[in-house]
């Protein structure tokens, strides 16, 4: 799998310090040029990525893809419909029970997160994590973006939503969010999408140490 990287991803993967860490990055990059080749119907070494300002990895000609990696779990969006992001965090309520909501989200969301009952915060916290990050992730922003700078929804049955940005009395309605969580295969996720309608038709997971 490593000789389909290219050389810049090949460099990335040797900055790795340890071999797991390594192989899941080599793993998660080759099967995500796998999967663009096979929509261009081109080999997987050909394709040339091209990076914007906060390194996001574009195809000049499209499509649209992003991808995220928690622990041994890949996940990849792919769209000729327009910028898309994608986040994935295992379900780990040991994690969400810090208070970085208090740091990073929202006063909205963080007083929606501390109404709910103690037992579903967890998972609460992870939602509205993904779903944060799905948006950053699409807009190519990296960490330019206040987390705490926009409101998605995160209430357990609440559709998947961009609420509110500081910036745009306008931009929430550009976007459209998914929930792509699983609980028995144990992760949250979320995917964004500005201006697409309907929902997603295809999603691939990787399990990156089995590929390995």
């Amino acid at each position: 799998m490593r000789s389909v990287l290219a050389g810049d991803e090949q460099r990335r993967a040797d900055s790795f310090r340890f071999e797991r860490g390594r192989s899941r990055y080599i793993v998660g990059r080759a099967l995500l040029r796998a999967l663009l080749a096979r929509y261009l119907a081109t080999a997987p070494d050909e394709l040339e990525f091209q990076y914007g300002e906060f390194g996001k990895p574009v195809l000049p000609d499209g499509p649209w893809f992003n991808l995220s990696h928690s622990g041994p779990i890949a996940l990849y969006a792919i769209s000729n419909a327009g910028e898309i992001g994608i986040d994935v965090e295992l379900d780990d309520a040991d994690f969400a029970r810090e208070r970085i909501a208090e740091q990073f989200f929202s006063p909205a969301e963080v007083s929606v997160l501390r109404s709910l009952p103690p037992t579903a915060q967890p998972r609460a916290f992870l939602t509205c994590w993904t779903r944060k990050e799905a948006f950053i992730k699409a807009r190519g922003d990296g960490l330019s973006l206040a987390l705490d700078s926009f409101d998605v929804t995160l209430a357990p049955g609440a559709p998947a939503a961009l609420v509110r940005t500081a910036w745009s009395s306008g931009e929430a309605q550009q976007w459209r969010l998914q929930d792509l969580s699983d609980r028995r295969a144990g992760y949250i996720a979320a995917v964004a999408r500005r201006g697409a309608r309907g929902r997603v038709v295809e999603r691939h997971i990787g399990k990156t140490d089995e590929a390995a």
